[in-house]
């Protein structure tokens, strides 16, 4: 199914300027950097997950531990006759035992893949908590699931699609609404 772009939401330096918001909210509320680790979740949340952790790691001076968790075999939708997902690596290479995870995705959108995360996470240890960092939430949610550091909360339709891209692998940063074409 072809999609268009129907809105442009965030631009480069849009995404830049709240990188920096949530980086600041995340020193604040965690009130510094103490047992603080940054999980990904594969693919966008990677590349987000990257550059709040190399602004806190500048201001701070001090390296703060990243991962990558991908979450296919944690899929609820597994076995429903849709295509079977494409498993990608998962990488944390440390304990989660009490360790402040802060877990970050491009998007929110119904909370499924966020479950999903969850639970693989809880594979690696139980961490002291768990806080949600999304760069776009764009409700629709199917879970009771919400953001802890949001950076811009938008109205979708269900049947749009909102499709962040990150310079990193697509060579610009943007995020679009798009929308199914007919």
């Amino acid at each position: 199914m072809k999609r268009r772009d129907k809105e442009t939401i965030m631009d480069g330096e849009t995404i830049e300027r709240t990188v920096v918001r949530i980086t600041d909210e995340i020193l604040e509320r965690n009130l510094g950097v103490q047992d603080l680790v940054f999980i990904g979740i594969r693919t966008g949340g990677v590349y987000l997950a990257d550059r709040i952790r190399a602004k806190i790691e500048e201001r701070e001076k001090v390296r703060v531990p990243s991962g990558i968790i991908d979450i296919a075999l944690y899929r609820d939708d597994i076995g429903l006759g849709l295509p079977q997902p494409l498993v990608g690596k998962t990488e944390i290479p440390f304990s989660l035992k009490n360790k402040k995870v802060i877990l970050v995705d491009d998007v929110l959108y119904t909370g499924r893949t966020v479950r999903a995360a969850m639970d693989a996470l809880i594979d690696f240890g139980r961490p002291k908590f768990i806080q949600l960092a999304v760069l776009i939430d764009r409700g629709h949610r199917e879970f009771p699931i919400q953001a802890d550091y949001v950076g811009r909360k938008i109205v979708t339709l269900p049947e749009d699609e909102v499709t962040v891209t990150f310079r990193e692998l697509d060579g610009q940063d943007r995020a679009v609404i798009q929308e199914k074409i007919t």
